[in-house]
């Protein structure tokens, strides 16, 4: 899978990459790595190996694997290994909870300042979204997944609340692969043809609610994965 650099509020900033300091880089590479499961939820991977598969030098991965463990996206298993954090069904349903409290209150806020051009590439993330369900593409589909949620809470100009949100999808987001390697992209829920409508009639509550309905419906998927699991 190719790596693009990904922030809340820019969510593609490869064309900006030369421009961040190395340290920053590699944090940005690990946590794509992370936050689309090419890293497996319960892998073990040496510190070693990492310097080698994102090609930094050990300071600069050492302290992204540091700001990665605080975040809760890795745990430290000793001997220089880290491991991608496991989801219990308590964490589940704290991170159900958490997101269906903020993600519909940043959709709400998203609602009243969409703009044409907002509204145009969110449309376009979701034609390239189902593009790649149509092909069964896992990497696009997660990645145009979470391009379009981070958009819409890049307009709703909330920093805390979308910086907060993006660190729960660090936690979740790597059981996201499983999902798909359960289910497939064709079986994958999608409220997005809703958001997308009341986006355009200026309706927050049918936004919120599809929002809601968007959350409630990826997690129940995630139990159902861990289940078998």
């Amino acid at each position: 899978m190719k790596i693009d650099v990904i922030t809340p509020t820019n969510p593609f900033l490869s064309d900006d990459a030369g421009k961040m300091p190395a340290h920053q880089m590699v944090y940005e590479k690990l946590r794509v790595m992370i936050l689309f499961g090419d890293l497996a939820p319960g892998q073990a991977v040496t510190i070693q190996g990492l310097t080698t598969e994102l090609g930094a030098g050990m300071t600069p991965v050492r302290e992204a694997i540091r700001r990665l463990i605080a975040e809760g996206a890795l745990t430290h298993q000793g001997n220089r290994r880290v491991s991608v954090a496991l989801l219990t069904a308590v964490c589940v349903d704290e991170l159900g909870f958490m997101r269906e409290t903020l993600e519909p209150e940043l959709t709400r806020r998203a609602t009243a300042r969409m703009t044409d051009a907002g509204l145009d590439a969110l449309r376009t993330s979701d034609a390239d979204l189902n593009a790649a369900i149509t092909r069964g593409d896992v990497g696009a589909y997660l990645t145009h997944n979470y391009r379009f949620h981070t958009q819409i809470y890049a307009l709703a100009q909330a920093p805390i609340m979308a910086a907060t949100v993006d660190r729960l999808w660090l936690r979740f987001g790597p059981s996201l692969r499983v999902v798909c390697g359960r289910f497939g992209t064709l079986n994958l829920p999608d409220k997005h043809m809703d958001l997308l409508a009341a986006f355009a009639r200026k309706d927050a509550s049918a936004a919120a609610k599809a929002m809601t309905e968007d959350v409630t419906q990826g997690m129940k998927q995630i139990r159902a994965a861990l289940d078998e699991v």
